[in-house]
């Protein structure tokens, strides 16, 4: 009989990352599936002080066991979390845009044959009603890339109490985009 595996208990459970998926038309289409999936997707923001907290501990402990790595304990789970976060920053932003390319793709198709569709009134006010419905969808993924960056800016002011010294290495260029793109916002 094959052992089972304990189910993940406490902040473990939370700490978990999200699974990746695979985001259809269909997907970006039905509102309440997209945003669970960016809510699943924001669980790493929402829980960034206890993932500073558990990584500070998990490679104080590797330290003590001697598997550390080199440098700073502290720096270490700084760079751990941040990676984390850039990795779920860029698969949100890409599902966000695609999204938003897909229902306004939907948008202007709608449009097109509504201009052909000049002598069936019916046809017509069913495209105008889709087209509202639509348009209703676009503004809701459009708000969520607003959403976004209050999100970002959030987990990076949390980031940043406590990894106030930490600057990604500048051989990572992915992390080193992120990282100035939210110290461009803050600029006046």
């Amino acid at each position: 009989m094959p052992s089972k595996q304990p189910p993940t208990l406490g902040s473990l459970a939370v700490q978990a990352t999200p699974h990746l998926v695979h985001v259809s038309p269909s997907t970006c289409h039905n509102l309440s599936m997209f945003k669970d999936l960016l809510k699943e997707y924001r669980r790493l923001d929402d829980t960034i002080t206890m993932r500073l907290n558990r990584s500070n501990a998990q490679f104080r402990d590797r330290d003590r066991a001697g598997t550390g790595g080199k440098g700073n304990i502290q720096d270490q789970a700084c760079a751990y979390v941040w990676k984390e976060l850039v990795e779920n920053w860029k698969r949100r932003t890409e599902m966000i845009n695609y999204c938003v390319d897909i229902v306004d793709q939907s948008m202007e198709e709608k449009r097109k044959s509504l201009t052909s569709e000049e002598g069936d009134v019916r046809a017509h006010r069913k495209t105008q009603a889709a087209m509202f419905a639509d348009e209703v969808k676009r503004n809701q993924v459009h708000n969520e890339l607003a959403i976004e960056k209050i999100v970002r800016q959030r987990s990076l002011d949390a980031f940043r109490s406590r990894c106030q010294y930490f600057s990604p290495p500048l051989t990572d260029s992915e992390a080193r985009k992120w990282w100035d793109a939210v110290h461009i916002q803050e600029s006046p």
